[in-house]
């Protein structure tokens, strides 16, 4: 009976967090529409321009991760968290994220068991990198790998988890 009891009050509670972190999302301008089209026209933009990041990880890293994102929803990711996580809070998050149309993680923590954000070290080359992931991802007719914490996602979610992905990242990007 009392297990029963803790079950519930740690999904209570779970879901008044996330109910609470809906509100704590920024829900302002974007770049750019929350599509794969409007990620590429964001990307545009930038080639060319000398870029600084605000803190943490160098643009070239943060496009080198970005697009390690998308790469691993085709291939698969090196390492997931537990099943019991891609099936309850990953997807409550993501659906949090998607409803909001924000995102919001610690921009400077890898994906668990990826390669080191140094190839290719350029800007200009992680950018590019970046833009063939999203449109290849695009062109993708494939099974899609789950999500190392949000589990199973269609195309259509995975679209929009990768865009809001950079979208949060960028937000700390800024010419030089």
């Amino acid at each position: 009976m009392q297990r029963r009891t803790l079950v519930k009050g740690a999904a209570l509670g779970g879901l008044a967090l996330l109910g609470g972190g809906f509100w704590a999302l920024p829900g302002g301008p974007r770049p750019a529409a929350v599509s794969l089209e409007g990620a590429l026209a964001v990307l545009g933009t930038l080639q060319g321009m000398t870029l600084r990041s605000l803190k943490g990880w160098s643009p070239s890293e943060v496009f080198n991760h970005c697009a390690q994102s998308i790469e691993y929803s085709m291939e698969g990711y090196p390492a997931l968290k537990p099943a019991w996580f891609r099936h309850s809070l990953g997807p409550a998050a993501f659906a949090v994220f998607s409803a909001r149309g924000a995102m919001r993680h610690p921009l400077d923590e890898a994906i668990p068991g990826a390669a080191p954000l140094l190839e290719p070290a350029s800007q200009a080359q992680a950018l590019e990198r970046l833009q063939v992931a999203f449109e290849r991802f695009a062109a993708y007719g494939g099974e899609l790998q789950p999500h190392f914490a949000y589990g199973a996602l269609d195309h259509g979610e995975y679209a929009r988890a990768h865009v809001l992905h950079l979208y949060n990242h960028l937000s700390l990007i800024r010419p030089a």
